[in-house]
């Protein structure tokens, strides 16, 4: 299907179109255009990795405006939830907070009940262990005992890894490892300064299946949010995890 402007912001109508006619004729013919037909990344695919790419460079009026969209194409309410809810761990609440707040209000507005169904697959009791498990999924098995390395002073930090991105986050269902580590490579990416973790992440998505052209699809495609610089830092990070 194409994703024409048109088709991309059905009913979305914008003030700049009005104020600013030459700068979304030139956009619009971008983003939703030319880089959408640059590769054959899937539309929920491409959505999943706007939205999370919007959460991490704190794009929340483009967020409001793809939201629909997203849901449009195939995104579901859950796996939107699971987006931003993961955000956290690698945004902090403080930046997903106003995020939380316009998926509900969309949600609502579209008709969508909430709470919406439980996706959490841990307690209290087994987070650290369950967490550990992913982590050495995604990572490899020398992250057996990562969650207790370290100096004394930091070593709750990595406990806190184990057990509460990966133990609290990653083992919900909603969404699969491989979508987990996309959104994460998108977080990292569009807020920059990040880039230790991103080669990390970019080097987990390549073991677990996110090659390295679908890494540079989803650059593509989140480019138009986020400018050359951090996509360019983002396409280095990959190029430097394929050689390792």
């Amino acid at each position: 299907m194409g994703l024409k402007a048109n088709k991309v912001l059905s009913g979305c109508h914008s003030m700049f179109m009005e104020t600013d006619p030459e700068f979304v004729e030139r956009f619009d013919s971008f983003a939703f255009d030319e880089v959408v037909h640059q590769d054959d990344l899937d539309s929920k695919t491409r959505f999943m990795a706007i939205l999370a790419t919007l959460l991490g460079c704190q794009g929340s009026d483009e967020f409001r405006v793809m939201l629909p969209e997203a849901l449009n194409f195939g995104v579901t309410p859950v796996e939107v939830k699971e987006i931003v809810y993961q955000a956290v761990a690698y945004l902090g609440i403080g930046r997903v907070f106003p995020f939380l707040n316009i998926t509900n209000e969309v949600l609502l507005e579209g008709g969508i009940g909430l709470p919406l169904p439980g996706q959490a697959t841990t307690e209290a009791e087994n987070r650290r262990e369950a967490g550990t498990k992913v982590q050495m999924d995604i990572f490899g098995e020398h992250m057996h005992d990562f969650w207790k390395s370290g100096p004394e002073e930091s070593r709750h930090i990595n406990y806190w890894l184990a057990a509460n991105c990966f133990g609290d986050y990653y083992t919900r269902t909603g969404l699969d490892y491989k979508q987990r580590e996309m959104i994460t490579f998108c977080f990292l990416a569009a807020q920059g300064g990040c880039e230790p973790q991103l080669v990390s992440h970019a080097a987990a998505n390549m073991r677990i299946g996110n090659d390295k052209s679908f890494l540079i699809k989803v650059i593509s495609q989140c480019l138009p949010y986020i400018g050359y610089p951090r996509s360019l830092n983002a396409l280095r990070c990959v190029n430097e995890a394929a050689k390792g």
